[in-house]
Protein backbone atom coordinates (compact mmCIF):
# COMPACT_ATOMS: atom_id res chain seq x y z
CA UNK A 1 0.00 0.00 0.00
CA UNK A 2 1.20 3.51 -0.77
CA UNK A 3 1.09 6.11 2.00
CA UNK A 4 0.78 9.88 1.93
CA UNK A 5 1.86 11.78 5.04
CA UNK A 6 0.90 15.41 5.45
CA UNK A 7 2.88 17.55 7.90
CA UNK A 8 2.26 21.01 6.42
CA UNK A 9 -0.66 22.82 7.95
CA UNK A 10 -1.75 19.75 9.93
CA UNK A 11 -0.92 16.10 10.55
CA UNK A 12 -2.71 13.61 8.31
CA UNK A 13 -1.94 10.13 7.03
CA UNK A 14 -3.67 8.59 4.05
CA UNK A 15 -3.27 5.00 2.97
CA UNK A 16 -4.85 3.55 -0.16
CA UNK A 17 -6.63 6.87 -0.68
CA UNK A 18 -8.33 6.88 2.75
CA UNK A 19 -7.53 8.98 5.82
CA UNK A 20 -6.24 6.87 8.71
CA UNK A 21 -7.19 7.24 12.37
CA UNK A 22 -3.87 7.41 14.21
CA UNK A 23 -3.22 7.92 17.92
CA UNK A 24 -1.13 10.84 19.12
CA UNK A 25 1.83 8.69 20.22
CA UNK A 26 1.96 7.05 16.83
CA UNK A 27 1.65 10.45 15.14
CA UNK A 28 4.63 11.76 17.08
CA UNK A 29 6.84 8.81 16.15
CA UNK A 30 5.81 8.89 12.49
CA UNK A 31 6.46 12.65 12.31
CA UNK A 32 9.88 12.24 13.92
CA UNK A 33 10.91 9.56 11.44
CA UNK A 34 9.62 11.63 8.52
CA UNK A 35 11.55 14.74 9.55
CA UNK A 36 14.67 13.27 11.11
CA UNK A 37 15.13 10.20 8.97
CA UNK A 38 16.32 6.83 10.31
CA UNK A 39 17.12 6.97 14.03
CA UNK A 40 18.08 4.45 16.68
CA UNK A 41 15.43 3.32 19.12
CA UNK A 42 17.35 4.83 22.02
CA UNK A 43 17.48 8.23 20.35
CA UNK A 44 13.76 8.20 19.51
CA UNK A 45 12.77 7.11 22.99
CA UNK A 46 14.84 9.94 24.44
CA UNK A 47 13.37 12.75 22.32
CA UNK A 48 9.77 11.55 22.36
CA UNK A 49 9.62 10.77 26.08
CA UNK A 50 12.25 13.13 27.50
CA UNK A 51 10.72 13.27 30.96
CA UNK A 52 10.49 9.50 31.42
CA UNK A 53 13.21 7.28 32.72
CA UNK A 54 15.15 5.28 30.13
CA UNK A 55 13.34 1.95 30.77
CA UNK A 56 9.90 3.60 30.65
CA UNK A 57 10.74 5.56 27.52
CA UNK A 58 12.00 2.39 25.81
CA UNK A 59 8.81 0.56 26.82
CA UNK A 60 6.65 3.40 25.45
CA UNK A 61 8.53 3.28 22.16
CA UNK A 62 8.14 -0.51 21.85
CA UNK A 63 4.38 -0.21 22.44
CA UNK A 64 4.10 2.59 19.88
CA UNK A 65 6.05 0.66 17.24
CA UNK A 66 3.87 -2.39 17.91
CA UNK A 67 0.67 -0.39 17.35
CA UNK A 68 1.96 1.14 14.13
CA UNK A 69 3.11 -2.22 12.80
CA UNK A 70 -0.29 -3.81 13.44
CA UNK A 71 -2.62 -0.92 12.65
CA UNK A 72 -0.65 0.50 9.71
CA UNK A 73 1.19 -2.47 8.18
CA UNK A 74 3.87 -1.50 5.72
CA UNK A 75 4.31 2.06 7.03
CA UNK A 76 7.54 1.22 8.85
CA UNK A 77 10.41 -0.51 7.11
CA UNK A 78 10.45 -4.12 8.26
CA UNK A 79 13.07 -5.35 10.74
CA UNK A 80 15.09 -2.17 10.61
CA UNK A 81 17.27 -0.74 13.32
CA UNK A 82 17.59 2.18 13.18
CA UNK A 83 13.86 2.67 12.68
CA UNK A 84 12.68 4.34 9.50
CA UNK A 85 9.60 4.81 7.36
CA UNK A 86 8.99 2.62 4.34
CA UNK A 87 10.09 3.88 0.94
CA UNK A 88 6.39 3.81 0.01
CA UNK A 89 5.63 6.80 2.24
CA UNK A 90 5.37 10.13 0.42
CA UNK A 91 5.80 13.17 2.68
CA UNK A 92 4.56 16.60 1.62
CA UNK A 93 7.31 18.38 3.58
CA UNK A 94 9.94 16.47 1.60
CA UNK A 95 8.42 17.53 -1.72
CA UNK A 96 8.22 21.18 -0.73
CA UNK A 97 11.74 21.09 0.71
CA UNK A 98 13.01 19.83 -2.64
CA UNK A 99 11.07 22.58 -4.46
CA UNK A 100 12.53 25.19 -2.11
CA UNK A 101 16.04 23.88 -2.71
CA UNK A 102 15.31 24.09 -6.42
CA UNK A 103 14.39 27.77 -6.06
CA UNK A 104 17.71 28.38 -4.32
CA UNK A 105 19.69 26.69 -7.07
CA UNK A 106 17.76 28.33 -9.91
CA UNK A 107 15.87 25.36 -11.32
CA UNK A 108 12.46 25.85 -12.92
CA UNK A 109 10.01 26.54 -10.08
CA UNK A 110 6.80 24.64 -9.45
CA UNK A 111 3.58 26.41 -10.50
CA UNK A 112 2.25 28.39 -7.55
CA UNK A 113 5.52 27.99 -5.62
CA UNK A 114 5.18 31.31 -3.77
CA UNK A 115 1.79 30.39 -2.32
CA UNK A 116 2.94 26.89 -1.43
CA UNK A 117 5.93 28.27 0.46
CA UNK A 118 3.95 31.10 1.99
CA UNK A 119 1.41 28.89 3.73
CA UNK A 120 3.47 25.75 4.37
CA UNK A 121 3.80 25.91 8.15
CA UNK A 122 5.29 22.75 9.60
CA UNK A 123 3.00 21.07 12.15
CA UNK A 124 1.49 24.26 13.58
CA UNK A 125 0.38 23.89 17.18
CA UNK A 126 2.98 21.22 17.94
CA UNK A 127 5.49 22.31 20.60
CA UNK A 128 7.68 19.25 20.99
CA UNK A 129 11.21 20.20 22.02
CA UNK A 130 12.76 18.11 19.24
CA UNK A 131 10.44 19.71 16.67
CA UNK A 132 11.16 23.37 17.42
CA UNK A 133 14.50 23.26 15.62
CA UNK A 134 12.96 21.53 12.61
CA UNK A 135 10.17 24.12 12.45
CA UNK A 136 12.67 26.99 12.55
CA UNK A 137 14.92 25.38 9.97
CA UNK A 138 11.95 24.85 7.65
CA UNK A 139 10.81 28.45 8.19
CA UNK A 140 14.26 29.75 7.26
CA UNK A 141 14.30 27.57 4.14
CA UNK A 142 10.89 28.92 3.10
CA UNK A 143 12.12 32.49 3.61
CA UNK A 144 15.30 31.96 1.59
CA UNK A 145 13.42 30.23 -1.23
CA UNK A 146 10.77 32.94 -1.41
CA UNK A 147 13.40 35.65 -1.57
CA UNK A 148 15.35 33.79 -4.26
CA UNK A 149 12.12 33.24 -6.18
CA UNK A 150 11.19 36.93 -5.90
CA UNK A 151 14.63 38.00 -7.09
CA UNK A 152 14.36 35.66 -10.07
CA UNK A 153 10.94 37.02 -10.99
CA UNK A 154 12.25 40.58 -10.77
CA UNK A 155 15.07 39.66 -13.11
CA UNK A 156 12.49 38.29 -15.57
CA UNK A 157 10.45 41.49 -15.39
CA UNK A 158 7.50 39.75 -13.71
CA UNK A 159 6.98 42.49 -11.18
CA UNK A 160 3.56 41.58 -9.80
CA UNK A 161 4.56 37.94 -9.25
CA UNK A 162 7.76 39.14 -7.56
CA UNK A 163 5.73 41.41 -5.27
CA UNK A 164 3.49 38.48 -4.32
CA UNK A 165 6.50 36.30 -3.46
CA UNK A 166 8.12 39.09 -1.44
CA UNK A 167 4.86 39.67 0.45
CA UNK A 168 4.80 36.00 1.45
CA UNK A 169 8.39 36.28 2.69
CA UNK A 170 7.58 39.45 4.64
CA UNK A 171 4.56 37.78 6.22
CA UNK A 172 6.76 34.96 7.54
CA UNK A 173 9.26 37.41 9.04
CA UNK A 174 8.02 41.03 9.10
CA UNK A 175 11.36 42.37 10.40
CA UNK A 176 13.46 40.81 7.66
CA UNK A 177 14.88 43.73 5.69
CA UNK A 178 15.86 41.68 2.65
CA UNK A 179 12.20 40.72 2.07
CA UNK A 180 11.19 44.38 2.40
CA UNK A 181 13.91 45.35 -0.09
CA UNK A 182 12.57 42.90 -2.66
CA UNK A 183 9.03 44.17 -2.08
CA UNK A 184 10.08 47.80 -2.56
CA UNK A 185 12.10 46.94 -5.67
CA UNK A 186 9.08 45.19 -7.12
CA UNK A 187 6.75 48.08 -6.37
CA UNK A 188 9.14 50.65 -7.84
CA UNK A 189 9.67 48.52 -10.96
CA UNK A 190 5.89 48.16 -11.35
CA UNK A 191 5.50 51.94 -11.21
CA UNK A 192 3.89 51.93 -7.77
CA UNK A 193 6.12 54.45 -6.02
CA UNK A 194 3.40 55.36 -3.51
CA UNK A 195 3.15 51.71 -2.52
CA UNK A 196 6.95 51.56 -2.12
CA UNK A 197 6.88 54.53 0.25
CA UNK A 198 4.05 52.98 2.26
CA UNK A 199 5.99 49.72 2.53
CA UNK A 200 9.04 51.62 3.72
CA UNK A 201 7.10 53.65 6.29
CA UNK A 202 5.25 50.62 7.67
CA UNK A 203 8.53 48.74 8.02
CA UNK A 204 10.30 51.74 9.59
CA UNK A 205 7.59 52.14 12.24
CA UNK A 206 7.50 48.42 13.06
CA UNK A 207 11.28 48.24 13.28
CA UNK A 208 11.40 51.26 15.60
CA UNK A 209 8.60 49.97 17.83
CA UNK A 210 9.84 46.40 18.17
CA UNK A 211 13.61 46.76 17.90
CA UNK A 212 14.41 50.45 18.42
CA UNK A 213 16.21 50.48 15.07
CA UNK A 214 16.06 52.37 11.79
CA UNK A 215 16.15 50.83 8.29
CA UNK A 216 19.57 50.60 6.72
CA UNK A 217 20.81 53.01 4.07
CA UNK A 218 20.63 50.11 1.62
CA UNK A 219 16.86 50.05 2.01
CA UNK A 220 16.29 53.80 1.91
CA UNK A 221 18.35 54.09 -1.27
CA UNK A 222 15.83 51.88 -3.07
CA UNK A 223 13.24 54.66 -2.84
CA UNK A 224 13.18 56.73 -6.02
CA UNK A 225 13.63 60.09 -4.26
CA UNK A 226 15.13 59.05 -0.96
CA UNK A 227 13.37 58.36 2.33
CA UNK A 228 10.14 60.14 3.29
CA UNK A 229 10.82 63.65 4.56
CA UNK A 230 13.61 64.14 2.03
CA UNK A 231 11.70 63.55 -1.21
CA UNK A 232 12.47 65.69 -4.21
CA UNK A 233 9.48 67.81 -5.08
CA UNK A 234 8.83 69.08 -8.60
CA UNK A 235 9.86 72.71 -9.06
CA UNK A 236 7.03 75.16 -8.56
CA UNK A 237 6.31 78.30 -10.52
CA UNK A 238 8.88 80.99 -10.18
CA UNK A 239 8.05 83.52 -7.52
CA UNK A 240 8.20 87.18 -8.42
CA UNK A 241 11.26 88.94 -7.09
Amino acid sequence: MSWELRLLGCWQLRGGGSAQDVGIRQQRLIAALALLGPRTRGYLAGILWPHSGEPQAASSLRATVFRISHQLPGLLAEDRDPLCLSDEVRVDAHALRDAAQGALTGTEPLPGLAELLGYAELLPGWYEDWLLYEQERFRQLRMAALEAHAARLLGEGRHQAAIAAALHAAAIEPLDESAQALLIRGQVSAGNEAGAYRTYEDFRKRLAQEMGLEPSDRLTQLLPAGPPGRRRLPPGPEQPA
